[in-house]
């Protein structure tokens, strides 16, 4: 077994179409009670996410649902998983209070013309702490930049970093903060120099497929960063 497939052992990665995030099943060990699953994709495909996360499951029950951040791309599923699995969802703390409230505004969904179902919100990803999901431990990361509010998930001990849109194998996600008129390209360069330092020896992003070379990938990232910081015009036109 290849180094890569040892790491994601009990992870089940469903790769999506761009519109949608992928879903990442954190398969559950002998004491859990049930397994964790990572971002819930778009409002549009939330039923052929239940489909597919049940199939994945192969009837072992949904303890979590976690969401890395709350574009609507990523936590549009929770309504419909929820409804399907009666789990409990966990977001990022600096959004909690506006899903609570339902305010589409803070949300940035008025603004962007999203469209996510309302979902109850049980508790919160607090950076800097840790939980255990199929006998690994995962620890928080802030990662503001793509989303001010963005964590990332990391497995030390196999070197598997669940990096939403903070980093992608060609890049990153659209820098929202930058789009408003507020900064955020020097918090992207933050985190793409925290995840030099971290031991990673897989990826997991929010698009595309798990990759291995995170070196080259953060080198690609650092040079459309370069690129978007000395023409941000550029960057508003590729977020349109």
């Amino acid at each position: 077994m290849s180094p890569t497939l040892r790491a994601l052992d009990g992870i089940t990665v469903l790769e999506r179409g761009w519109l949608s995030s992928n879903n990442i099943l954190i398969h559950a060990a002998r004491d859990d009670a049930g397994a964790v699953l990572v971002d819930a994709s778009h409002v549009n495909h939330a039923a052929q996410t239940v489909a597919l996360v049940r199939y994945a499951l192969a009837d072992a029950p949904l303890a979590r649902i976690v969401n890395t951040h709350l574009h609507s791309d990523h936590c549009g599923g929770n309504a419909s998983l929820q409804r399907a699995f009666g789990a409990p969802v966990f977001v990022p703390p600096g959004s909690a209070d506006a899903v609570r409230s339902w305010d589409e505004t803070r949300l940035s969904y008025a603004a962007t013309g999203q469209r996510c179902e309302r979902f109850d919100v049980a508790g919160t990803l607090e950076p800097g702490t840790w939980f255990n999901a199929g006998d690994r431990r995962w620890d928080v990361l802030a990662a503001p930049g793509h989303d001010p509010d963005s964590v990332m998930l990391l497995d030390a001990t196999h070197g598997v970093l669940i990096s939403a849109d903070a980093l992608w194998e060609n890049g990153f996600g659209v820098v929202f903060p930058e789009v408003v008129g507020e900064p955020g390209f020097d918090d992207v360069g933050r985190v793409l120099d925290l995840i030099e330092r971290l031991p990673v020896s897989v990826v997991i992003p929010g698009h595309g497929a798990p990759f291995t070379d995170a070196a080259a990938a953060l080198t690609r990232a650092r040079w459309r960063l370069a690129g978007f910081q000395a023409d941000p015009v550029r960057h508003a036109r590729h977020a349109a």
